[in-house]
């Protein structure tokens, strides 16, 4: 399996943004930190102007972002409040997942591997929902302390992360070199119906996956307005893109994805795809 080379410098880079602030856990004070942290930001700046260029710069920055932000994550998970610590270990989630999404591209399917595969750059909604949770995590920890103390929620939401994460990266992983960020309206020549694996048992385990993740996410911070909005408009993205991507697939494969909708589910609860009538495949 070939390896794109911006793999290792990716990992680099993460490992680098991740170091260079985990070092400040041991002053054990959110003051020194946040005024030690700046140093190191600018330590990560230069190597990055100094030593990239291009492609491999808009790489690493994204890199060293999403490690700075794991970090940040670890240390408000180590050095925060009982109450605080949901929010750290989100942090941790939403940064892992956002750098796994590139990973996974660059090992499974390199040729379509871009800075577009941090997934980073979600449209302005992505960008809502994010800013969303984290205003009313930080309202409801100041207006109702006691409802962020509900442990067992918590706990609840960080295996639903873990769980969705996991079964997204398999599926990426199954799919290998079939699987693409972007719903594809060309047919490659190498584009094969991957039915094997956790395929076997949902059509399309990689949604199912990124689903749970969202939904967990907000359960894990406590957030009831949240995870009402993010599970309504979670759903509704994915009914319409399944709706179209399933369009695609019958275009693929004809015969053989109709008879592949027939023994398995979307996975996602409510929604069917795109369903067309036995008569009209023949």
């Amino acid at each position: 399996m070939t390896v794109h080379p911006h793999t290792f410098l990716s990992l680099n880079c993460f490992l680098m943004g991740a170091s260079s602030c985990l070092g400040l856990i041991f002053v054990r004070s959110f003051s020194h930190i946040a005024a030690l942290m700046p140093a190191f930001l600018c330590i990560d700046y230069v190597y990055l102007k100094c030593f990239l260029r291009d492609e491999q710069y808009k790489v690493g920055v994204r890199a060293t972002f999403l490690g700075i932000v794991f970090s940040i994550g670890v240390i408000l998970t180590d050095l925060g409040s009982s109450t605080l610590k949901p929010m750290g270990i989100y942090t941790c989630f939403l940064s892992m997942f956002h750098y796994t999404e590139f990973l996974a591209i660059a090992v499974t399917n390199p040729r379509s591997l871009s800075v577009r595969s941090f997934v980073l750059d979600n449209g302005v909604e992505y960008k809502v929902a994010a800013i969303s949770c984290w205003i009313e995590f930080f309202v409801e920890l100041y207006l109702f302390p006691g409802l962020k103390s509900i442990w067992y929620l918590s706990v609840l939401g960080f295996f639903m992360c873990l769980s969705g994460e996991i079964l997204r990266k398999v599926a990426m992983w199954t799919a290998s070199t079939n699987f693409n960020h972007e719903v594809q309206s060309v047919h490659a020549d190498d584009h094969v119906l991957v039915t094997h694996g956790v395929y076997q048992f949902m059509r399309h385990p990689s949604y199912v996956g990124w689903f749970i993740w969202s939904i967990g996410s907000q359960v894990l911070l406590i957030n009831p307005i949240c995870l009402i909005g993010y599970t309504i408009v979670s759903w509704s993205f994915f009914n319409e893109r399944i709706f179209y991507e399933e369009i695609t697939l019958l275009n693929f494969f004809g015969a053989e994805y109709h008879r592949y909708q027939q023994k398995t589910s979307t996975g996602l609860p409510f929604i069917k795809g795109y369903i067309i009538e036995e008569d009209n495949m023949k």
